[in-house]
């Protein structure tokens, strides 16, 4: 499966690949719309779960810091081949500029944690929301690893979720978290890059 998605992956062009994943994060702000009409009273009980606080900050940010942290922890002692997904988001990230992968990773945070959290996890709860989110990571199915780590960061966020019940540390802990990712992919195919011009000279 890795193979043939490799090599669909090689087929797709920069710009294919990007409207192709600009338009899933639009289909889920539609199915969070559609779904928020059918399962809330009114749309102030969906939006006071949008709360300004230091909880953003104190729990958002230093989670998303503190799972990045673990993770290039990760990179340093397991087999690079554990983290092979195919090569879709080194392509996603590695030669976009950082404010293209700020704009991105914030996009991305919106909708799915919008989805996710806000609609599927405030009506059918924490486990079925995680689920639901790691089901629409299928192509993460391949590898046992990496499934593992979307279950896992899917059950932390639900949790920090049910803890706060405010999406805007949720979104701000998805930000950071591929923010950082990205910005680290985008480096390390920068650094790859430069190992390649100076094994040319």
């Amino acid at each position: 499966m890795r193979k043939s998605q490799q090599e669909l992956i090689k087929q797709i062009s920069d710009k294919e690949l990007t409207y192709h994943l600009y338009f899933t994060q639009i289909l889920l702000l539609t199915i969070s719309f559609v779904l928020s009409i059918f399962l809330f009273n009114n749309f102030s009980t969906f939006f006071y779960q949008f709360q300004l606080s230091w909880d953003i900050f104190l729990i958002g940010i230093l989670s998303g810091i503190v799972i990045v942290l673990l993770d290039l922890c990760l990179m340093k002692i397991i087999p690079e081949k554990y983290y092979d997904d195919g090569g879709i988001n080194k392509r996603v990230f590695s030669s976009r500029s950082i404010s293209e992968i700020a704009f991105l990773a914030a996009v991305i945070a919106i909708s799915e944690e919008v989805l996710f959290r806000g609609v599927i996890q405030y009506h059918f709860g924490w486990l079925i929301a995680s689920g639901i989110f790691a089901v629409i990571h299928f192509r993460y199915f391949a590898h046992w690893f990496l499934i593992s780590n979307v279950v896992l960061l899917s059950l932390w966020i639900g949790w920090v979720y049910e803890w706060t019940g405010n999406l805007l540390v949720t979104i701000m802990m998805h930000f950071v978290i591929d923010f950082l990712l990205g910005v680290h992919m985008r480096w390390k195919a920068k650094q790859a890059e430069k190992k390649e011009g100076i094994s040319d000279e």
